[in-house]
């Protein structure tokens, strides 16, 4: 293992509930066999899909093992039919049943506090957790979020339309709590939605904003309270140096981040680049990355809300570079596609998920590119997940000669397809 002063977690005092969540697999291991099975798994799943170890550059280990996550989103629900109320994760193989993880050792103290003194409060009162099946019942979630340099603390109650939650006792309970962070915000989100995720069909504030606020390598940034934002701030600001390093150099070019969350990488790009064009589905996301480049006086930062397969011709100009960071599930291939069709030298890849991430390079190398490099990085200690970036390098790019034919060719259909937005007729 690269040698590295690794904060690890006292193993002494693990939380009560690893052995039924299904978030710490590897809590009770020893660091160093948890970095070389991650390790191990890597290889193998290279190995799958035919990819040559030499790109393989290895998994920079964890900065710090526990109280890393800056954001937690649990459910209220009971461990046996008709139990006692629980709030935390999914019990382990029982979908159906949920646990209660208020001595989790992921997250800052804090999380735990405001985890348990919800749930006592909302035993006290007899409230009812809503049921998957019967889509009855009052409690759905409670989000925790932080800003891990501020110290602000962001809690949203998620909860049906039903009536009888006391927001007035439970703003006064969180506020009157003994914490280390400043609570900056205090919501209930309504969600009648069956589906079993936290969605926001209205929320209202019981206390203060709806946002907290964050700096990653000098930029500050407001994350709205339902904006995709990194969970582990130590290690993804590690992580993005590397991608900045290892992306192309974008002085004056136009470059594109796409599935670009809050906006992070193309601000950081933004002060060497000509333009930077980010898209991403969510639209609190793309609402914080306007927000956050005006917080930054940065200019030449533009962001489209939707699907990047569906959004990509209303770019009004080609790019040169291409950064990537989608969801766990990956890219779709039509976008693989329609990315690769763009034939620039290279396409940068940052993923969550190394699965979904060597399922579409089997598609881009279909697509004339061939991998030049992969590292991991190890962002999320105790659990099975880590953190992929991965250089792409077109291999049918045209000889140098070829080059003003190409972009002749490409500045004419963007001069017409521009032509054609801008035409009344």
């Amino acid at each position: 293992m690269e040698t590295i002063n690794t904060k690890i977690l006292n193993t002494d005092t693990l939380c009560p509930a690893a052995e039924h969540c299904g978030g710490c697999i590897y809590q009770g291991t020893a660091y160093e066999e948890q970095y070389a099975a991650k390790d191990k798994a890597m290889r193998k799943l290279l190995g799958k899909h035919d990819i040559d170890e030499s790109v393989y550059l290895g998994m920079e280990p964890a900065i710090c093992t526990g109280g890393y996550r800056n954001k937690m989103e649990y459910t209220f629900g009971d461990l046996e039919k008709g139990g006692e109320l629980e709030l935390g994760m999914h019990f382990k193989g029982r979908f159906m049943s949920i646990i209660t993880t208020d001595e989790c050792q992921l997250v800052p103290p804090d999380f735990n506090r405001v985890l348990r003194a919800t749930l006592d409060f909302c035993r006290e009162r007899g409230y009812i957790p809503y049921h998957r099946k019967t889509h009855l019942g009052l409690l759905r979630n409670l989000v925790v979020r932080c800003g891990v340099r501020t110290n602000e603390l962001l809690i949203n109650i998620v909860t049906s339309s039903e009536p009888g939650f006391d927001e007035d006792a439970y703003r006064e309970l969180l506020l009157g709590l003994d914490l280390d962070m400043q609570i900056v915000g205090i919501m209930r989100t309504f969600n009648d939605s069956v589906a079993d995720a936290v969605i926001d069909e209205s929320h209202k504030l019981l206390y203060g904003r709806d946002y907290y606020n964050e700096e990653i390598l000098g930029l500050k940034f407001k994350v709205k309270a339902f904006a995709f934002f990194q969970t582990n701030i130590d290690a993804v600001e590690r992580l993005y140096r590397y991608v900045l390093d290892v992306v192309p150099d974008v002085s004056g070019k136009t470059v594109y981040d796409l599935y670009c969350g809050t906006g992070t990488i193309s601000q950081l790009m933004a002060s060497a680049a000509k333009d930077v064009y980010g898209i991403d589905i969510v639209e609190d996301s793309i609402i914080a990355a306007r927000s956050n480049t005006e917080l930054n006086g940065i200019t030449n930062c533009h962001y489209i809300c939707g699907d990047v397969k569906d959004k990509l011709d209303a770019i009004p100009v080609m790019p040169d570079a291409i950064v990537v960071d989608p969801p766990r599930v990956g890219i779709h291939d039509k976008a693989v596609g329609m990315l690769s069709r763009y034939g620039i030298d290279e396409i940068v890849y940052v993923s969550c998920n190394p699965k979904t991430l060597c399922i579409n390079l089997d598609s881009f190398r279909t697509n004339g590119y061939e991998i030049v490099s992969i590292k991991a990085f190890d962002n999320f200690p105790m659990t099975k997940h880590v953190e992929t970036v991965c250089l792409l390098s077109n291999t049918q790019r045209p000889k140098k000669e070829s080059y003003i034919t190409l972009d002749v060719e490409m500045e004419d259909y963007y001069r017409i397809k521009n032509e054609g937005k801008n035409s009344t007729t």
